[in-house]
């Protein structure tokens, strides 16, 4: 039997999505990946050191600062670095990573600014989370979740503050526009900000399946660059979850208020095994 046009469509759609999954998990699961942080540790004026990480650290206007014992060093640049480094001003979500060599292991010791905090992640190769993932439940790819919008720009980028995964935490983001769309003939926008890591923009939101199938504090998006007449897709078999729906130990923005769409996305990533999300 031959196979339909939109048989083969379906199939290259999902053979597409299998492909950039396989990449995606690749990532969660990478040995020095956000679930290999084996802490989060919030830097003062007074030096500390914390056990999963080499040195004593402090931050001040200047930036952050890490002095090292003997015997110990850290690798910044490729270079390795005794005694002490000052890493100078970080910007908020700015960071650099650094290694450490921790008897056989080979540690990333993250250096991060997140709303407004100077903060030390070590990453550890063997954290229990590395150790046991094995993947992240997500809906089967259907192309009727890729739907057609529009990128709306306001007259001005817009402040927007946005909660955390950690009460402390307050994000600001610039967002440039809206998105808007149809979920089966309602018409609905999401706010967007611009992809920090690429073309394009990024959303965050939640959905009718948040907190049941899916996880209940945010979902990502990112879009690529609409066309001239503001046209682009939103795929939301891409969405995706943040690093706290798998860790603590993370600091990620949630959606500004007007991001929780009042419909079901049945589709993209689901919550993780072993998450019991409160609600």
């Amino acid at each position: 039997m031959t196979a339909t046009i939109q048989q083969i469509d379906a199939e290259q759609f999902a053979q597409q999505w299998r492909e950039w999954r396989t990449q995606h998990e690749a990532r969660i699961g990478d040995s020095h990946g956000f679930l290999a942080v084996t802490s989060i540790n919030w830097l003062g004026e007074t030096p500390q050191r914390f056990e999963d990480a080499p040195g004593e650290w402090s931050t001040d206007a200047t930036g952050v600062h890490v002095t090292l014992a003997d015997g110990e060093e850290i690798v910044v640049n490729g270079q390795p670095v005794h005694r002490s480094y000052d890493f100078g001003v970080i910007p908020e979500r700015g960071g650099v990573t650094v290694g450490w060599r921790d008897g056989e292991k080979d540690v990333a010791v993250e250096v991060a600014r997140r709303g407004g905090y100077d903060i030390v992640r070590p990453r550890h190769p063997d954290a229990p989370l590395v150790t046991v993932y094995h993947g992240t439940p997500a809906y089967e790819p259907d192309p009727g979740w890729a739907v057609p919008g529009r990128y709306v720009p306001f007259e001005a980028p817009r402040p927007t503050e946005v909660g955390g995964a950690i009460d402390r935490i307050r994000h600001v983001y610039d967002a440039p526009g809206r998105i808007e769309f149809e979920i089966g003939g309602r018409p609905l926008a999401l706010t967007v900000f611009a992809n920090e890591h690429g073309p394009g923009y990024l959303t965050l939101f939640t959905d009718e399946t948040s907190g049941v199938t899916t996880w209940p504090a945010s979902r990502s998006l990112f879009l690529g660059v609409p066309a001239d007449d503001g046209a682009v897709v939103v795929d939301f078999n891409r969405a995706t979850n943040l690093p706290c729906a798998y860790t603590d130990l993370a600091t990620c923005p949630l959606p500004p208020a007007e991001n929780k769409l009042p419909v079901a996305v049945e589709a993209g990533e689901q919550i993780p095994h072993g998450r019991h999300p409160h609600v």
